[in-house]
């Protein structure tokens, strides 16, 4: 049930076969997104659980989810980039159904990511799926 985007991003991954390279195009992703306004990082927005800085500043409208995101940590960044290319886009009541967990896997990040990371990680998929189900 991935978006076309998520698609691209799983295909360019499995493309490269070296996790270094993998990790700087993770890091090239979060790069090309725009920067959040400093306006938007207040703690409404903050992520808890995760070790670096994070802020979701979700966006619905028509129906459908989005949301900006920023990190003061590169990689971060990337994984937002990630998750905005599972999640936006789609009708608010989609959101719960992904399996964050199953299509995260297929981009082989949980091997090498370290725990704290991934934790980051969970706590932002926690985030938008309750604002999605708050909707």
């Amino acid at each position: 049930m991935a978006t076309p985007a998520f698609e691209d991003i799983a295909e360019t991954l499995e493309f490269l076969d070296d996790w270094e390279d993998r990790y700087r195009h993770v890091i090239d992703l979060g790069k090309a997104m725009p920067p959040l306004d400093d306006s938007f990082r207040v703690p409404a927005y903050k992520v808890d659980g995760c070790a670096s800085q994070v802020w979701l500043r979700p966006q619905i409208e028509g129906g459908r989810f989005d949301f900006q995101g920023d990190s003061d940590a590169m990689i971060v960044r990337g994984l937002i980039a990630i998750l905005h290319a599972l999640y936006a886009g789609l009708p608010v009541a989609e959101v719960a159904r992904v399996d964050a967990a199953a299509e995260l896997g297929r981009l082989g990040l949980n091997d090498h990511l370290s725990s704290q990371r991934s934790n980051g990680l969970r706590a932002m998929v926690e985030r938008i799926r309750q604002t999605a189900a708050a909707a």
